[in-house]
């Protein structure tokens, strides 16, 4: 189980970032459903309310996908997911996307959920991660190129696709829980 304690008068314990699964559906529903309008534009590139089908995929159901959440007192306040493929020349590459919910950015939380789906990543053997983000999302681009200051940035009409190549490093087995999936890690 992660900890963190970004941003939260007198250090209180902010939030456990954790492995998602299916008990989660029903939360993250509600997570999706009170994020503003404008932080579900910046995540989904459009005013989506995820259906079952997509919140199924957001707990990260498919053996391709690699989910976490953020929760505090029982409430899911961030969420995270790798969605791993083959790439060019059998290149292990992963697409990530990171939510917070408005009451929470600008706080670490996002940081502290990309750092979980890089180590879920590398452990995975993914040697390339990489996101596309809204070009006004002026947050999430300086928090991308400060970690990863070596990115590669390309620039489309109005987004901007980001390649971070990962090191390699020996290929592990992460410990499993049910499911397969790595147990929650504290921050």
């Amino acid at each position: 189980m992660r900890r963190t304690q970004s941003g939260w008068p007198g250090g209180r314990a902010a939030a456990v970032i954790r492995p998602a699964h299916p008990d989660d559906l029903a939360a993250l529903g509600d997570f999706f459903a009170e994020l503003s309008v404008q932080t579900r534009y910046l995540r989904f590139f459009g005013p989506v309310a995820p259906s079952k089908a997509l919140l199924r995929q957001l707990c990260g159901l498919a053996d391709t996908i690699d989910a976490v959440v953020a929760v505090r007192s029982g409430v899911i306040v961030g969420h995270a997911m790798a969605v791993d493929r083959t790439g060019p020349q059998g290149a292990r590459v992963t697409d990530i996307g990171v939510v917070v919910t408005d009451a929470w950015q600008g706080r670490g939380l996002g940081s502290a959920l990309m750092r979980a789906l890089v180590t879920g990543a590398r452990a995975r053997g993914v040697t390339l991660m990489e996101m596309d983000v809204l070009d006004g999302n002026r947050h999430v681009l300086d928090m991308i190129t400060s970690h990863w200051p070596a990115a590669r940035i390309g620039h489309a009409r109005d987004s901007v696709s980001i390649r971070i190549q990962l090191p390699q490093q020996q290929r592990q087995r992460p410990q499993t829980r049910s499911g397969g999936r790595p147990p929650a890690v504290a921050v």
